[in-house]
């Protein structure tokens, strides 16, 4: 007898964000029960719901304690659950809500930010088997000694493909405010079109260079597990963008989207003395604070000391100027600057791996422009490049047009 196909529904904030809404995520689950699909469904807190909690703890203290942030965190994703299990049972649907906790997402003990070391799952089975829809808390877990943790923004898009590999889900849709993963983002390029069918490398490279469709760590889960995810539109029918294993239709193009990302600063460290043992004494210090580093360039030395430049996120800035002009004191170089209005502009394709002299056009579509390019970061299926902020928009209009992403794929 042929096993009926699971699908794990993730339901963001936005579809969630009033009793509207969950009863339209309601309407939706009850068709995909009609379809003759088990459904385990995932949800978010309200919209708004986590930044409110964020501002009381503020209100109680400037640094509130990691663990009871937690602890109050997670309450934002118990409210969804028990008004969506209630309005699917005043349905007639055998529904029943689940915590991080009663799932058996367990996790390591970095409050805030915890990563998902194994998912049980044991009371999901057991709940499918006895016909019921679970409803479960994304964003959280426990860790060993059964506190709370959550995890870090996007952490429902986590909690929903951790939960489709534990399961063997044939299926993880993600349903959010926009209809899939597009080319560009379409408030900036008005030309972009919705990808049908994107590689999960291609993905992780969109969401971590500036696309908020997904969260960077659940594709690195769904790409390590192989669960084919789905992106697509809470508000609207349609097809979506399906985030699966990379074929050789998506190698035909060279380019598969354009991303911008303003989240970056540069620091550069004047008059480094050019020895062994230097760059590793910086970088160490700053990963020490947890701080990631992104783009790195030297020059090349004419004297004994040289000019290091790279960019972290502007959130860490404050924190990693404080450590470098520590550490810049103490290897004696001259001085620390920072330049913040800069902007990261990348192009993502795994077709770049068939298709030579990309960089090259890269590199005269921004000249023609007049857009000067201060740092550049190329791997196997990116590039990107360092450029002044107020040339953003304009760098991916013109780069989009140029690789031909501009026009409707037949």
């Amino acid at each position: 007898m042929k096993s009926v196909a699971l699908i794990v529904q993730k339901y963001g904030g936005t579809s969630v964000g009033s009793l509207e809404r969950i009863h339209r995520v309601a309407d939706r689950v009850s068709r995909t029960l009609q379809d003759g699909y088990r459904t385990v469904v995932v949800l978010s807190a309200m919209s708004g719901e986590t930044d409110r909690l964020i501002k009381l703890a503020q209100q109680v203290t400037p640094t509130p304690d990691e663990r009871e942030m937690d602890m109050l965190l997670s309450t934002g994703e118990r409210v969804t659950i028990a008004l969506l299990a209630m309005e699917l049972r005043g349905r007639g649907i055998n529904a029943r809500s689940y915590t991080g906790r009663q799932v058996g997402i367990i996790t390591d003990s970095a409050h805030t930010n915890a990563r998902i070391a194994r998912v049980t799952a044991d009371r999901i089975r057991d709940a499918l088997e006895e016909g019921v829809v679970p409803v479960v808390a994304g964003f959280q877990g426990i860790n060993e000694q059964s506190d709370v943790t959550t995890l870090g923004r996007g952490g429902s898009d986590l909690s929903a493909v951790a939960l489709a590999a534990a399961l063997k889900a044939d299926r993880c849709i993600i349903y959010t405010d926009v209809d899939g993963v597009y080319t560009a983002d379409p408030n900036i390029v008005p030309a972009a079109r919705r990808i049908d069918r994107i590689s999960y490398e291609e993905m992780l490279e969109m969401a971590s260079l500036g696309a908020k469709v997904l969260q960077t760590r659940s594709v690195e889960f769904a790409a390590k597990f192989n669960v084919p995810v789905e992106v697509n539109s809470s508000f609207k029918e349609g097809k979506g963008t399906l985030v699966t294993k990379e074929d050789t239709d998506m190698e035909a193009a060279a380019v598969a989207g354009v991303t911008g990302d303003r989240n970056q600063a540069k620091i550069t460290i004047v008059g480094v003395p050019d020895k062994p043992g230097i760059a590793a004494r910086i970088f160490g210090t700053v990963a020490e604070a947890h701080i990631n580093v992104d783009m790195i360039i030297q020059n090349i030395s004419q004297t004994a000391a040289t000019d290091l430049s790279f960019t972290v996120p502007k959130a860490d800035l404050k924190k990693a100027v404080s450590i470098i002009q520590g550490v810049a004191k103490d290897i004696e170089a001259k001085s620390v600057s920072v330049t913040e209005a800069i902007a990261k502009v990348s192009l993502i394709g795994v077709g770049m791996r068939s298709h030579s002299g990309v960089a090259a056009k890269m590199f005269e579509v921004l000249a023609r422009e007049g857009i000067n390019i201060m740092m550049i970061s190329t791997s196997e299926i990116k590039i990107s490049c360092v450029i002044d902020e107020k040339y953003l928009e304009l760098a991916m209009r013109s780069l989009h047009s140029a690789f031909g992403l501009d026009q409707t794929q037949s």
